[in-house]
């Protein structure tokens, strides 16, 4: 039976009152993508978060008292909790607590279908884990001291603690070895061009994937669905090329996830020309490339070409404002022929509108590929141009 779920964002300085309700309709869509089910969802204004709650503690009351009326026994925290915090907030809502990189954490770790995937999840959750430690033993601090009590939980803590740095040790590696073995792989796929498609999670990526390559790379509606690079040859006109699907980009992906997918991340890294896939559809796709951006430049790869491939034309819609509406225009009041005469046609990368299901301007779009690819083919291989 699905876990019904109540979901808490706040409203600081730096993430206003738009940003926290777009922020907390993502995190539904993570804790759909899990399995729960979000009742509701609850924001509070603050300078800053409180250290030892998140919330304030009128706020939390407010939870507790919500979640044993809707019998609710998961609550979700949009950022992430300290372990202070943690526990100090489970002891008093007495329930299963996750903040958003637990959340995500667990959604990755239903998706690893691989054993590199599954070892790459399996480290950044032990990464996580291991300084929230103590929450797993407050249930020792309710004997006050008793004799013999003290002594043993400390020790199994220091155990434990002691396990798990030696798994992740022990994982690090093995993703080594994957590394490694992942180089070879890249050495021995001769002399073309590699692009990679990146882009928010749930952008079209998987099935823009399908549609250029033929191949049945797995897609579905939910965020992260890919998890595994898919690598597949290409071949526009007579110019054959190597084109990988990357796993979703999102907002505060976890560090220890970037960390842990390291040799997945490397297809990005040593690619030569980046699609970078945005669905236009969605109202906030402004924040969904400045997000990709900055994970671009996290790891090292913001200085790569790009191609920015604006997809599902096909579900864009807007509203258009009644002549005497003379509030300042929203994204959801643009067109789409008026978008692609705006700012997006001032970018300095190429950019082209498709539709991936659809096949929408597909030929424009493999124009466009057979030129970038061919130009940089010239370069890297100058001595190697019968293919064109």
């Amino acid at each position: 039976m699905a876990e019904k779920a109540i979901l808490i964002g706040v409203i600081t300085p730096e993430q206003n009152k738009n940003q926290a309700e777009e922020y907390l309709e993502e995190l539904a869509f993570l804790a759909k993508t899990a399995g729960a089910i979000p009742i509701k969802k609850i924001t509070q204004k603050l300078a800053v978060p409180n250290n030892k709650t998140f919330i304030g503690k009128g706020k939390i009351e407010e939870v507790k008292q919500l979640a044993k009326q809707e019998e609710v026994e998961l609550i979700i925290f949009d950022d992430d909790l300290s372990p202070v915090q943690l526990r100090n907030i489970e002891k008093i809502l007495e329930c299963k607590i996750l903040d958003r990189s637990n959340l995500i954490l667990d959604i990755f770790a239903s998706r690893a279908r691989t054993a590199n995937a599954k070892t790459q999840v399996e480290l950044a959750q032990y990464q996580y884990l291991l300084p929230r430690l103590t929450r797993m033993w407050t249930h020792l601090e309710r004997q006050k001291g008793g004799i013999g009590m003290r002594g043993p939980g400390e020790t199994q803590i220091e155990t434990d603690r002691r396990i798990i740095g030696q798994k992740i040790s022990l994982l690090k590696k093995q993703l080594e070895k994957i590394d490694k073995q992942k180089v070879t792989q890249r050495k021995g796929r001769g002399n073309m061009i590699r692009v990679a498609v990146i882009g928010y999670t749930n952008a079209g990526k998987s099935t823009l994937m399908n549609q250029l390559s033929k191949s049945e790379v797995f897609v579905e509606d939910k965020l992260f669905a890919t998890l595994d690079t898919t690598i597949r040859k290409v071949v526009v006109e007579n110019l054959p090329f190597l084109l990988a699907d990357t796993v979703g980009f999102i907002r505060k992906l976890p560090h220890q996830l970037v960390e842990s997918f390291k040799s997945t991340l490397d297809e990005v890294r040593e690619s030569d020309l980046l699609l970078h896939v945005v669905d236009i559809s969605n109202p906030n796709f402004e924040n969904q490339i400045e997000v990709v951006n900055q994970t671009l430049a996290e790891i090292g790869a913001s200085d790569k070409p790009i191609v920015l491939v604006f997809n599902k034309m096909d579900a864009f819609s807007y509203i258009e404002k009644e002549e005497d509406d003379l509030t300042p225009k929203k994204m959801e009041n643009i067109s789409l022929e008026d978008l692609q005469k705006t700012w997006i046609s001032k970018l300095e990368e190429t950019t082209i509108f498709i539709s991936a299901l659809n096949k929408t301007n597909f030929k424009e779009l493999r124009e466009l590929l057979y030129k970038k690819v061919k130009t940089l083919h010239k370069k890297r291989y100058p001595y190697n141009n019968f293919l064109y």
